[in-house]
């Protein structure tokens, strides 16, 4: 019992020391308007993806072969496309694909690996770090983009001819139609290679911890190693992993909207952002048809701003030598 109101006074200690360092990096943020800026636009962008099935009055796959390429109005904010579907309501739905594959990416393989892998690595050292280290590095080596298009190409047939099993021999129906086999392909290919950012910067922020005079005491009171990791050395990281995490989001939007453009995204009738701009991919669209290119190429832009400034600010904010 001692030992545990002793381990609970340190834990106090420095969560009061990291909420005053909060508290001071939350005021910094306040005080940037483009960050705040970007908050409440990716808020307001996410959230209208999210129930962009109640709000529009279209579906994304309705047709209307009376307006095809109607240029926008009032029954058509953004103008219809080649199928005579409405633009506003598919670029949403795009945004609501990319929001699924990217939240599935970030938290299974920045956040849950990577943090979990750089813990280990850090804090244990020796083969444990040499291993995650070296294989984080085997995968580094590669340019990225071009072993992520290599990996979705490759394993697409055969996600789609499993989810195609399991439809013709279960009561489950639909799937194939419901873009699972493309957010299981795009997330499978993200994730294997989002992890190893992540592990090296906590990897480093462990390495700086583990000399701190809180870790030491942890340590002689005997606290087991997985209780200091997860109440004592992760807390202490958490600032680093959310920046990592912002500027990652960007990263992962940004991918995904290339793998679309190229054909490997997430396949019709799922709309996409990156298919939406590759089908105003050449002149007479752009110069005939200007309105097909203007909400997927927005979206998408203010996206990948947003994510870029926020990433900017975090890491400017949670910068403990920032004053």
């Amino acid at each position: 019992m001692p030992l545990l109101i002793l381990e609970l006074d340190i834990i106090n200690h420095y969560m009061n020391t990291n909420q005053g360092h909060l508290e001071k990096s939350l005021a910094r943020l306040y005080r940037k308007k483009l960050a705040i800026i970007s908050i409440l636009l990716l808020i307001l962008i996410y959230l209208i993806s999210i129930f962009i099935e109640w709000i529009s009055p279209y579906g994304y796959d309705t047709q209307d072969l009376t307006m095809i390429r109607s240029s926008p109005s009032f029954q058509h904010w953004l103008g219809t496309d080649n199928a005579g579907r409405d633009i506003l309501t598919r670029v949403f739905w795009g945004v609501q694909n990319s929001l699924i594959i990217t939240l599935i990416s970030i938290i299974s393989g920045s956040i849950f690996i990577g943090v979990t892998l750089g813990l280990i690595s850090g804090y244990y050292g020796k083969w444990a770090d040499a291993l995650i280290q070296r294989s984080g590095e085997i995968f580094a080596s590669f340019p990225d983009i071009f072993l992520i298009i290599l990996l979705v190409a490759t394993i697409r047939p055969r996600v789609v001819n499993w989810i195609v099993y399991i439809e013709d021999r279960t009561f489950f129906e639909g799937l194939l139609r419901s873009g699972i086999a493309d957010y299981l392909i795009i997330s499978f290919a993200l994730v294997a290679f989002s992890w190893y950012g992540m592990s090296r910067f906590v990897r480093g922020q462990v390495l700086t911890l583990q000399k701190s005079e809180f870790i030491e005491s942890a340590k002689a009171i005997g606290c087991s190693n997985r209780r200091i990791l997860f109440l004592h050395v992760l807390p202490n990281v958490m600032s680093t992993i959310i920046v990592t995490t912002t500027m990652s989001m960007g990263v992962f939007v940004g991918t995904e909207i290339i793998l679309g453009f190229l054909g490997l995204g997430v396949q019709p009738p799922r709309p996409s952002l990156g298919v939406m701009l590759s089908e105003t991919g050449n002149l007479s669209v752009i110069r005939n048809y200007p309105w097909m290119l203007i909400g997927p190429g927005l979206i998408s832009s203010l996206l990948l701003l947003c994510w870029n400034i926020l990433g900017d600010s975090l890491n400017d904010v949670f910068n403990p030598r920032t004053k």
